[in-house]
């Protein structure tokens, strides 16, 4: 950010790339999807005019986070003001009881499980990763991966057949 402030524009095109990086990650945690882009062209060009204002000797993140905060305030006043559309009196919607349901007793069974035992399973058999995928996300080896998954589902497999009320 000082070099951006002292004219350089390389660094300061490098300075917005990376800001932007950071900025969907934080609107898209908060917003909308179809609003992500907006509330980010918004916080840039907010950082843009307000670049001046920033003092070196203190860290950037809070600042940039700072603006990021009111222009993501600015994004829901505006949601709220927006019209909306009447909903149709017969539009079908699905039954997510079965889902639910599921999602919730998947979530019980898991929590039987040793910590590393759930979340190999859980990256590979429900969320669909690679053994590789699983271990770079979990910072566990392809093989400890492959274990904990048997072992997890050896105990599952054992817990459920103890449980009576099973359906």
């Amino acid at each position: 950010m000082v070099a951006a402030q002292n004219g350089h524009g390389g660094a300061y095109r490098r300075l917005l790339a990376e800001m932007s990086d950071w900025l969907v990650r934080y609107f898209q945690r908060r917003l909308p999807p179809g609003e992500v882009d907006d509330a980010v062209q918004e916080t840039l060009l907010a950082v843009h005019r307000r670049r001046h204002t920033y003092d070196p000797q203190s860290p950037l993140g809070p600042w940039l986070a700072a603006i990021a905060k009111r222009k993501w305030i600015d994004q829901l006043r505006s949601l709220g003001r927006r019209p909306t559309e009447e909903l149709p009196e017969d539009l079908s919607i699905a039954d997510h009881e079965a889902s639910i349901v599921s999602a919730s007793v998947l979530a019980s069974l898991l929590e039987e499980l040793r910590p590393a035992q759930a979340q190999a399973i859980l990256l590979v058999k429900v969320q669909g990763y690679s053994i590789e995928e699983a271990s770079s996300q979990s910072g566990l080896s392809a093989s400890a991966i492959k274990m904990n998954i048997h072992r997890g589902l050896s105990r599952l497999t054992a817990f459920i057949e103890k449980t009576y009320d099973v359906e």
